[in-house]
C-alpha cells in the first residue's frame, strides 16, 4: 500500500491512497477481501496497532508486545496502572513464590492474543475470515481484551464470591470504562462508544448487541477464548509447573468464521484445532487440581473472605470502598483500628503467612452432606452464621477457647465446563460432516469434564494451627456430628 503523510500537530500520520475498506470512513466501514499489508480504521491509523507500534512491552510469555500510540494512552491511565498491584493468582504466591504476576501482565497478554487472532482471521479474507465484519467491531474486540479486567478487586476473584454488596468485576469495569479517563480516550482517539466496549466485557441483558459485536465477543469469553489462552500458560510458567501447556499458535490459526446458507455466522475451529483445544481443556483441569484448588491457597482465600465479610457486616467498610484498591491497599484497610477484631486478626494472619489448616475434608462421595455444605457457597450470611455456631459448640464440647472466626468453611466455587463449539472439515472423512458439534467430532461431552471436576472437588473445614491437633482428635465423634446437625 502506497502511503502519503499528513502532518497534524507536528506529528506525521499515515493516510492511505487506497483504503482496504468500504464506505467513506464512517464507523461501520467493513473489511473488503483486498490483500493489503494492513488495514486502516476510520481515523487513518492502522487497524491492528502492531503494524506501526509506538512502543513495546517486554513480556515473560510473548517476549515483545507491540503497542500503538492509543494503546499506550490506555495502559498509562491510573485505572490500568492499578492492575500492576493486583496479583493474577491472589494468594498463590504464598505457596509458589514466583506467582507474583499481575492482572496488568495478563491484560496485555489478552490484548496481544486478540490482535494475533484478528490478524489470522483478516488474512483469510472471504474464506472463513472477517470479510463483511465492521472494522469498529474488530477494533472494539482488541480494546475490550486490553480492558477486560479493569474492574477486578484485589486478590483476584476471592472477595467477589461474597455476593451483595460486592458486585461482579465486569460491572465494576463497565463503570470505569464509561465514566473515567478511559471513556475520553475511547471517544476522542478511537471514535468508539465506551458503552459498546463495556458490552464486550459485561454483556447487556435488556438489549441486544450488534451482530458483529456478538460474533467477536466469543473470542473474549466463551468455550475458546483468549482469556484462557493467556492465563493458563502464564500461570503455569509463574508457578514453574509442567501444566497449562497449550499450542496457542496452532489454535489461533485454526479459527474460522463460518457462514451458513442463510447468512448466519459463527466462530468455529477447523479439525486441526481439535488437538490443541483438547490440550487446553486438560491444562485447565490440571491447573485447578494442582494450583487453583491447592489447600493452602484456598485457606488464605477464605480467611480474606471472612475478614471482608465481617468488615461489611459491622459497616466498617462498604462495597464501593473495595473497588479500585490494590492488594496492599486492601490489607492495609482491613488492619486499620476501625475494623472489627476478627477482621484485624485474620488479616494479620494473612500478612504473617499463618494459613488455617484442614480438620475435616468432605468429598462428593459423601452425598447429601457434601450437597448441603456446597449450598453454603451461595449464601455467605448463612455460612458465616454456621461458622460462628460451630465455633461456640466446639468451645463447649472441647473446653477450648475458640473465637468465632477460627472455624471456617472452604467451599470451592463449582466450575463451568461447557464446550459449545463447532468443528469444520474442508474435506470431511467418510461418515463425518463439513460442520460438526464438538461432541460429535470428538466424542467428548461437557458432562465428562464436569464429572471429573465434581470428583476432584473437596469441601474443607479449616482452623488455626493452635487448635488443629485438638480438633483433629475429635474429628469423627464431635466435629462431624456437630457439622451435620448445624447444616441440616
Amino acid at each position: 500500500m502506497h502511503m502519503q503523510e499528513d502532518t497534524i500537530s507536528g506529528q506525521k500520520k499515515p493516510r492511505p491512497v487506497q483504503q482496504a475498506l468500504t464506505g467513506t470512513g464512517d464507523e461501520e466501514a467493513r473489511v473488503q477481501p483486498i490483500q493489503r499489508p494492513y488495514w486502516v480504521d476510520v481515523t487513518g491509523y492502522p487497524l491492528l496497532p502492531d503494524e506501526q507500534p509506538q512502543g513495546t512491552v517486554r513480556d515473560s510469555l510473548y517476549d515483545l508486545i507491540p503497542l500503538g500510540a492509543r494503546e499506550l494512552k490506555l495502559i498509562n491511565t491510573p485505572a490500568f496502572l492499578r492492575l500492576q498491584q493486583v496479583k493474577q493468582l491472589g494468594f498463590v504466591y504464598r505457596v509458589w513464590p514466583g506467582a507474583t504476576h499481575s492482572r496488568y501482565e495478563h491484560s496485555l497478554g489478552c490484548y496481544h492474543l486478540a490482535v494475533r487472532a484478528l490478524r489470522a482471521l483478516l488474512m483469510r479474507g472471504e474464506q472463513g475470515g472477517l470479510h463483511g465484519v465492521a472494522l469498529s467491531s474488530i477494533q472494539t474486540l482488541f480494546v475490550a481484551a486490553l480492558l477486560h479486567d479493569i474492574g477486578h478487586y484485589p486478590f483476584s476473584h476471592t472477595i467477589e464470591n461474597l455476593g451483595y454488596p460486592i458486585i461482579d468485576h465486569e460491572q465494576v469495569g463497565r463503570g470505569i470504562i464509561e465514566k473515567s479517563e478511559i471513556a475520553v480516550i475511547l471517544e476522542r482517539d478511537y471514535h468508539l462508544s465506551p458503552e459498546r466496549v463495556a458490552d464486550f466485557i459485561d454483556p447487556p441483558h435488556a438489549r441486544s448487541m450488534r451482530a458483529d459485536d456478538e460474533l467477536l465477543r466469543h473470542l473474549l469469553s466463551g468455550a475458546l477464548d483468549i482469556d484462557k489462552l493467556d492465563y493458563l500458560p502464564r500461570d503455569a510458567r509463574a508457578c514453574n509447573v509442567p501444566y497449562g501447556g497449550v499450542d496457542v499458535s496452532r489454535l489461533l490459526s485454526a479459527l474460522r468464521i463460518h457462514r451458513d446458507p442463510h447468512g448466519q455466522r459463527s466462530l468455529v475451529v477447523t479439525h486441526k484445532g481439535i488437538s490443541p483445544l483438547h490440550s487446553l481443556l486438560h491444562a485447565r483441569q490440571e491447573m485447578f487440581d494442582n494450583i487453583y484448588w491447592h489447600h493452602t491457597g484456598r485457606a488464605f482465600q477464605i480467611m480474606l473472605v471472612r475478614a471482608v465479610h465481617d468488615a461489611l457486616s459491622f459497616q466498617a467498610v462498604t462495597g464501593e470502598q473495595l473497588m479500585g484498591l490494590t492488594d496492599a491497599g486492601l490489607l492495609s484497610l482491613l488492619l486499620s483500628p476501625s475494623m472489627p477484631a476478627s477482621t484485624r486478626a485474620l488479616t494479620l494472619d494473612l500478612e504473617m503467612r499463618r494459613p488455617y489448616k484442614a480438620v475435616l475434608e468432605v468429598s462428593p462421595a459423601a452425598g447429601s452432606l457434601f450437597r448441603r455444605l456446597e449450598a453454603l457457597f451461595w449464601d455467605s450470611a448463612r455460612r458465616r452464621s454456621i461458622e460462628q455456631k460451630l465455633s461456640a459448640e466446639l468451645t463447649n464440647s472441647l473446653a477450648l477457647e475458640i473465637a468465632d472466626y477460627e472455624i471456617l468453611f472452604d467451599i470451592p466455587r463449582p466450575e463451568k465446563w461447557e464446550m459449545d463449539l463447532w468443528i469444520s472439515y474442508e474435506n470431511p472423512p467418510i461418515g463425518m460432516k463439513p460442520l460438526m458439534k464438538w461432541v460429535e467430532a470428538t466424542g467428548l461431552q461437557s458432562d465428562d469434564l464436569a464429572r471429573y471436576e465434581q470428583h476432584q472437588r473437596r469441601i474443607r473445614i479449616v482452623t488455626t494451627e493452635r487448635l488443629r491437633s485438638e480438633i483433629l482428635q475429635r474429628q469423627l465423634d464431635v466435629l462431624l456430628p456437630l457439622v451435620e446437625r448445624l447444616i441440616a
